[in-house]
């Protein structure tokens, strides 16, 4: 299995997800500006993986304070917390995380510092690990969604390396292959960083997993030619209501498959779903450089001097959602009951 970012001796490895498909390479990163560059530049992305990034980036950082005096480990622990909050300000995981290691740091008060950096420590490596094990119990909540024979369309990359480890859409993906079901798979390039052609379809390959690659403005023939049965796709912030943040071009897809009767899925963990935002219109939405679409791996595809617009993400309305499957199980509309439901049942174990 893919191991996408963990904690080796006091350092954060991660997989180079720039250099891929051409080169399998890791990054081992022994200071948190390393993390937060890596964050920056898309060496490591997804919502999930962003959020693991983030707790044990600041692990790292905790490990670098030199002052032992507490007020001064205080300043220095939020100054490197607000650091990784400035990074990628769609993905709820990213301040999921903030948060439980600013919970952890008032909880280890009472400890010397040197104790108090192992329990940061203990924490990240944590959540590390409970990402993965939340995709797989994803996983197995989902696969009855899937059927045999089916052809699943997915889009940008929602697998292993936009978590810890599994996925959450191609979690579910892996989970129903894994039970022996035959499946196929149609994967979006998604432009403009091409994570789908990139990433997914890398993924898929490595695992031997059926699947075939195609434009992003393809797959709406498929949908029209009865190709498609279902489309999976993952998630950077739920609000409260159902409404999803995802890589940009999900919406044009899920109106897609709503005029074309085809179930349209959400697979996050619920460390991704935002309580405090009521709707979509309220999630912020990060526009990135626009050399992103006017070249490629440093080639200009574009004029020089043309205006671009590229945000990462859009808003894909809980109309047109069949539904949301979680760690802990699958949320239905009305989305700002059921999900409420599952965030309390994970809330009580």
């Amino acid at each position: 299995m893919i191991r996408t970012i963990y904690w080796d001796n006091n350092a954060v490895v991660m997989i180079d997800q720039k250099a891929l498909p051409l080169q399998e390479t890791y990054l081992t990163c022994k200071h948190y500006e390393e993390v937060i560059k890596a964050i920056n530049d898309l060496t490591v992305r997804g919502a999930p993986a962003i959020g693991v990034a983030a707790a044990l980036g600041i692990a790292l950082g905790a490990l670098c304070i030199e002052s032992g005096d507490p007020e001064g480990f205080r300043t220095d622990f939020y100054r490197i917390c607000e650091r990784f909050a400035a990074t990628r300000p769609t993905a709820r995981n990213l301040f999921w995380a903030v948060e439980k290691m600013k919970k952890r740091f008032a909880e280890s008060a009472s400890l010397s510092p040197a104790r108090r950096k192992e329990a940061l420590v203990a924490e990240a490596i944590r959540i590390c690990e409970e990402d993965s094990a939340a995709n797989r119990a994803m996983g197995r909540h989902g696969r009855s969604l899937i059927k045999n024979g089916d052809t699943i369309l997915t889009h940008c990359n929602a697998g292993a390396l936009a978590t810890a480890g599994y996925g959450t859409a191609l979690g579910v993906i892996r989970a129903a292959r894994e039970e022996g079901k035959e499946l196929h798979v149609f994967v979006d390039e998604t432009r403009p960083v091409l994570q789908g052609a990139r990433l997914t379809a890398w993924e898929l390959t490595k695992e031997n997993i059926p699947a075939t690659l195609i434009t992003d403005s393809m797959a709406g023939s498929l949908m029209q030619q009865g190709r498609i049965n279902l489309i999976i796709v993952g998630a950077d912030r739920i609000a409260l209501n159902g409404d999803t943040a995802n890589k940009i071009g999900t919406y044009t897809l899920a109106v897609l498959a709503k005029e074309h009767g085809i179930p349209f899925y959400i697979a996050a963990p619920l460390s991704t779903i935002d309580l405090s935002v009521q709707e979509g219109r309220a999630i912020p939405i990060e526009e990135r450089e626009g050399e992103e679409v006017s070249c490629y791996h440093g080639v200009r595809t574009a004029p020089a001097g043309i205006k671009v617009y590229n945000p990462a993400f859009d808003v894909t309305p809980h109309r047109y959602i069949t539904a949301i499957i979680t760690e802990k199980g699958i949320a239905t509309a009305p989305y700002g009951e059921s999900l409420q439901r599952l965030v309390a049942a994970q809330a009580f174990g």
